[in-house]
């Protein structure tokens, strides 16, 4: 089986076995992103515990990719500070996902997650941001 082969398979098998999907009753973060070109829909929430990812949840519907790819993020978020999102970028999706071959359309499916987990949590930081600065004036 070539790696490609391989990757397809787990992307299937995030897709058919999501990891860290539903809802959380209390969070500190959330943000929906939809990709009308092929009706994909994701919807993402965390908690915050000492500066990092607690509890992440996504729900949603859409392609095997879109839904794949964001349960694989909340795989990679939880536990880290909520500010590497600053650093996640497009190829870090990628690289998780196998590096596949994906049309403008599909890569759209691919970091649809991304948009969401990072607006989310820039949401959240600037809550925090303003919480701590709202207080000195």
């Amino acid at each position: 089986m070539s790696s490609a082969e391989i990757y397809k398979e787990i992307i299937l098998d995030y897709y058919r076995h999501p990891r860290n999907y539903g809802k959380l009753e209390k969070t500190d973060g959330s943000a929906r992103e939809t990709n009308p070109l092929c009706g994909d829909d994701v919807e993402i929430q965390f908690s915050v515990a000492d500066g990092k990812f607690g509890e992440i949840r996504y729900s949603g519907k859409g392609c095997a990719i879109s839904q794949a790819s964001t349960s694989m993020l909340t795989e990679l978020a939880k536990g880290k500070q909520v500010e590497w999102v600053k650093e996640l970028s497009k190829e870090d999706v990628f690289k998780m996902l196998g590096n596949p071959e994906l049309g403008p359309a599909r890569v759209k499916c691919a970091l649809l997650g991304m948009k969401a987990l990072k607006v989310a949590a820039y949401g959240y930081l600037g809550s925090k941001f303003e919480e701590n600065n709202g207080s000195d004036s």
